[in-house]
């Protein structure tokens, strides 16, 4: 009777669920939590009733099974056996009687005993509980209550006292729900919400599972976390089967505990409805006009039942959408495939698409067809053009399947150009699949090269576990120097991705160019001088740009490795660095029709991922939003590596969004990018923690996560400040956490190797932090006109968010000398700039107190103290200890000590009362 133990743990993000139910239940006494199998519903109850627990409050719990509800009152006497002795000592001997009979014979006939003792026994024991302390009767599975239990405990509730709460949690599934009649019609219910991406990466690492797949499950669950631990666990366990880590593009395998989750959450739809979702879930763009035609004319009706169930979501346009992606696929795999296949037929004659309609025909039938395979390839090819390259994988593969095997050099060549399209499409399992079958027969080496090479261009950005399929690539290249010249690009690829290593990664495209020229390919050629050009850049080498431009002097045409790798792309990336935005954005906007026209998913990112970069620098926050939503969308959609749109995500958010969720972009984004070995974004999404920490007023944290991002580019080799701008920010944070003298010792270091390469937008920025140094040491008046200056030429190099920034750090170091009018105007000027451009969390900040004016602390006490002496001296006002405050601020507590002496000395004051007075009055 009482719910089973051993459920996974999916209380992430209920938080404010549970504050909710603590709400109703003191607002009416009554709360109900709705929400389909798997929510996380007992989570929040068993949460509630913890919290009660720990009141000193009576908790009696009722958790009734499946096969309970055919029991008459087995519920009624499983909530009896649970209340203590002292609550039924005062009964009369009837009442006692009744429940005795009750609590031992529940499968005895009913017709012998006294009901109307039993009721009152119920109301009796409920008042004597709440005589002495508050009682909270928790209802978990409600829909699975017998009708007689739910007759008596409707009763009963009726005549209990304020005393009595009620807590009732259901998941209606199909019948007439209960917990209305239990708690009565002017009680809400409580919903339990889906997780969102964030929770779900949450959830998964809460539970030992990859982070970087965090996206695929929250989009094939739906946010059910039942779901999606389930999802979880089974693609953890296919990889360990594989003997190889979980891919993030694997597709997720809905059998065994996930299976079960699926069937649970489709149980509360009648058969009928079934089958029309089963057409929905073969059909890739299901409508109800479609299903109708299709032999379901009843559709809307029974859609419609299944949205009341939550499992899918009708648009006015009759687009049918499933509410978790797992939910399509469980229902196939649990039809037969008589079923399946006269599903497909009836499609195959509803849809409007032919590409569609021969897919369809395909799927009705499983034998050889020389004709439909024929038809097959041609629709593949229609795909190609579109650039739709998964479909056209999928469809490529299904044709190879469908040719006879006396023709077997086709169905090779269909094999080979599937993984192939694959490899454009991002799409790991279908390339493994294709390659597999590929490598099966008796395939030609540059066939078995081609084939293992679009298994490395799917593999995103987890090369580091593909050492194995590189060395068969190069062993079948060998004798081909076009061949091998296209595998040492991919492996240049992996050394700087993978490996971090600049140098490696120049000597392999170098090598690459070589074979390139044997070979006559001048497509590989220009990639291999681009490698070099790229890696030139990182290393800080002056003759970079020749090599660019030598590369882009080379025929141009559609390259096997995409456009992210091609010359034009790299003179955006390049454009960027160097602060000509107008131009990057420009030939952006070239490139973005080009590459969705050749369907590679990854190369759209690319394109998406630069124009994210560049909006944000031109102050137009709100479109670089939109295109890192894109992004985002794009990458869970075709499965690629996630780390690198976390990333974009996270500046995105830090920038024009909320620090909060830029923080938990960046952490998955840190996450992804470990697991996946991926030093490049590993770097970059640490720096958009550390930009979010700093701006925050983290710095001890900031500090930390910079020195990270400075260890990874050193390992690196990143000679370059202009490719990832993290100097000025981690010199900043040293200045706020009291570090003045590093921060000029990297200042000096780093500004040297900007000005050498001319680096001017990197130089502005270290001269911002330079005038914070200068504040810091005491040079007020030079620090003034410095960050002045530097503000001009922000607006100068038309970065206004830039300039926003600086004249932030020019207010704060006018309240640090108490010039108030100027740091106000400072503030002011800093704040307009923020709006403009849609800066949200920046435009808060600018609007802010000034830190040392919050809280009563006024800016004549805190304007002699640091920022970090500051906060220091508000928590030990506040009554922190030195060990305290030392873990608080990430500092030792010699640190702390020091610290305090000066801060002491600077205010004049002898103890901890006479800070607090200083720092209250001023």
């Amino acid at each position: 009777m009482v719910a089973a133990t051993g459920h996974a743990d999916t209380s992430v993000g209920h938080d404010e669920l549970i504050k909710a139910v603590d709400r109703a239940l003191t607002t009416h006494g009554r709360a109900l939590l709705t929400g389909p199998a798997g929510a996380g519903k007992t989570e929040v109850v068993r949460a509630v009733a913890a919290a009660a627990e720990a009141r000193r409050e009576t908790v009696l719990r009722l958790a009734p099974e499946a096969a309970d509800q055919w029991i008459p009152e087995a519920s009624a006497a499983a909530l009896l056996a649970s209340v203590p002795r002292a609550g039924l000592e005062q009964l009369s001997g009837p009442q006692r009687t009744a429940i005795a009979l009750l609590r031992r014979e529940t499968d005895a006939p009913r017709a012998g005993r006294d009901h109307v003792a039993l009721r009152l026994a119920v109301v009796e024991v409920l008042r004597t509980l709440a005589a002495g302390h508050p009682v909270l009767l928790v209802l978990d599975n409600a829909q699975w209550l017998d009708a007689e239990s739910t007759d008596l405990l409707r009763f009963a509730l009726r005549l209990t006292p304020p005393g009595v709460r009620v807590l009732v949690a259901e998941c209606v599934q199909g019948g007439a729900p209960v917990g209305d009649l239990l708690c009565g019609p002017d009680v809400p219910a409580i919903r339990v919400p889906p997780l969102g991406a964030d929770e779900v990466a949450e959830l998964l690492v809460c539970h030992g599972l990859p982070a970087r797949l965090a996206g695929r499950i929250h989009q094939a669950s739906g946010g059910n976390p039942r779901l999606a631990l389930a999802l979880g666990h089974s693609l953890a366990e296919a990889a360990e089967a594989r003997d190889c880590s979980a891919h993030h593009a694997d597709p997720l395998p809905v059998s065994g505990q996930a299976r079960e989750v699926a069937r649970r959450l489709l149980a509360g739809v009648p058969a009928q409805a079934r089958r029309t979702l089963l057409l929905a879930a073969l059909a890739a763009r299901p409508t109800t006009s479609v299903l109708r035609r299709a032999g379901r004319p009843d559709a809307e009706a029974e859609l419609a039942e299944a949205e009341r169930a939550g499992l899918v979501r009708v648009g006015e346009d009759g687009g049918v959408e499933f509410t978790a992606g797992a939910l399509p696929t469980a229902l196939a795999a649990d039809a037969g495939w008589p079923e399946r296949a006269a599903g497909h037929a009836a499609l195959a004659d509803a849809v409007d698409d032919p590409v569609q309609a021969v897919r369809h025909r395909a799927l009705a039938v499983d034998t050889p067809d020389q004709w439909l395979a024929a038809e097959i390839t041609e629709a593949a090819a229609v795909c190609r053009r579109r650039g739709q390259r998964a479909l056209a994988a999928e469809l490529g593969l299904l044709a190879a399947e469908r040719t006879p095997s006396w023709l077997a050099g086709e169905e090779l060549a269909r094999l080979v150009t599937a993984a192939e399209d694959a490899g454009w499409a991002g799409r790991a399992d279908l390339a493994r699949r294709a390659t597999r079958a590929v490598l099966a027969r008796d395939a030609s080496p540059a066939d078995r090269v081609r084939a293992r090479l679009a298994v490395i261009d799917a593999a995103g950005q987890a090369l580091g576990a593909l050492d194995e399929t590189f060395a068969y690539a190069m062993d079948d290249a060998a004798g081909d120097p076009a061949l091998q010249a296209a595998v040492q690009l991919r492996i240049a690829t992996k050394h700087n991705l993978s490996d971090g290593d600049p140098v490696r990664s120049r000597d392999a495209a170098a090598a690459a160019g070589a074979l390139a020229a044997l070979g006559g390919d001048q497509t590989a050629e220009a990639m291999a001088l681009t490698v070099r050009a790229r890696m030139g850049r990182i290393l800080g080498d002056a003759g970079a740009e020749e090599i660019l431009a030598e590369a882009l002097a080379l025929p141009a045409p559609e390259v096997p490795l995409g456009m992210r790798n091609a010359p034009q792309y790299l003179a955006v990336r390049h454009a960027l660095f160097d602060d000509r935005l107008a131009d990057a954005r420009g030939q952006l906007m070239v490139l973005l029709p080009a590459v969705q026209r050749t369907g590679s998913a990854e190369d759209v990112f690319e394109v998406l991922r630069s124009l994210t970069e560049v909006e944000l620098r031109s102050g137009r926050c709100e479109a670089a939003s939109a295109h890192a939503r894109r992004a985002l969308e794009l990458t869970i959609g075709a499965g690629l590596s996630p780390g690198p749109a976390w990333y974009v995500a996270a500046m995105a958010e830090a920038m024009g969004g909320s620090f909060a969720r830029a923080a938990g972009y960046a952490r998955r984004g840190i996450q992804a990018s470990q697991e996946e070995h991926d030093q490049v974004f590993l770097s970059r999404s640490l720096h958009a923690l550390g930009l979010v920490e700093l701006a925050t007023g983290e710095a001890a944290k900031a500090v930390a996560t910079l020195r990270r991002v400075a260890e990874l580019e050193a390992a690196q080799q990143v000679v370059d400040p202009s490719i990832l701008r993290w100097h000025g920010e981690l010199a900043e944070a040293l200045i706020a956490a009291d570090a003045p003298g590093e921060a000029a010792e990297l200042l000096a270091s780093v500004r040297t190797v900007a000005l050498g390469l001319g680096r001017t937008g990197v130089v502005a920025a270290l001269d911002r932090a330079w005038g914070l140094c200068l504040s810091a040491q005491g040079e007020a008046d030079q620090a003034v006109r410095l960050l002045e200056a530097t503000a001009q030429r922000f607006d100068d190099l038309l970065l206004p968010l830039e300039r926003g920034r600086t004249l932030l750090a020019l207010a704060r170091v006018e309240r640090r000398r108490r010039r108030r009018a100027p740091a106000r105007a400072a503030l002011g000027a800093a704040a307009e700039v923020f709006e403009r451009a849609g800066a949200v969390p920046w435009t808060e900040l600018a609007r802010e107190p000034a830190p040392g004016e919050a809280g009563g602390v006024q800016v004549s006490a805190a304007a002699a103290l640091t920022e970090a002496e500051t906060r220091l001296a508000l928590l030990v006002s506040q009554g922190a200890s030195n060990q305290e405050a030392a873990a608080k601020l990430f500092l030792s507590v010699k640190t702390v000590e020091a610290r305090l002496t000066r801060i002491y000395q600077k205010l004049d004051v002898r103890s901890r009362a006479q800070l607090a007075t200083a720092l209250r009055t001023g």
